[in-house]
């Protein structure tokens, strides 16, 4: 088997393509949580706290020239991206829980099981 061809199938597993979609995916939504944070969260609930600050932007926050700001937007993103991961496989979790169906009733006894329960119960009667 040829290097390319054993690249090729390599690349062509399903593992390597769903990490590859996950990894794309991944990148479009933390471009969205960074977003949600510096667009929506940041000006709404930190907005007194940059205020007294006397900073426009939490990226720009650096006290002492250490970039402070750009830290605790960071931790902001990670919180919701962990978050809204949780969210979404709690709620994976739970439709696979659903389709999961009741465990089946034992199959009825055969004819030959029925007889040797019924000579086991003689036996126990002192038959």
């Amino acid at each position: 088997m040829g290097f390319i061809s054993e690249f090729k199938e390599f690349a062509m597993k399903g593992n390597v393509v769903d990490l590859a979609v996950g990894v794309i995916i991944g990148g479009a939504f933390g471009g969205i949580v960074n977003s949600l944070v510096g667009d929506i969260i940041t000006p709404v609930l930190l907005k007194p706290a940059l205020e007294t600050a006397g900073v426009a932007e939490i990226d720009k926050w650096a006290p002492g020239g250490v970039l402070l700001g750009k830290f605790i937007a960071a931790v902001i993103s990670f919180i919701v991206i962990a978050f809204v991961l949780f969210m979404i496989i709690k709620g994976m979790n739970a439709a696979v829980k659903k389709k999961e169906e009741a465990p089946a009733a034992p199959p009825a006894p055969t004819k030959e099981e029925v007889l040797l329960g019924e000579i086991r119960d003689l036996l126990k009667a002192g038959r």
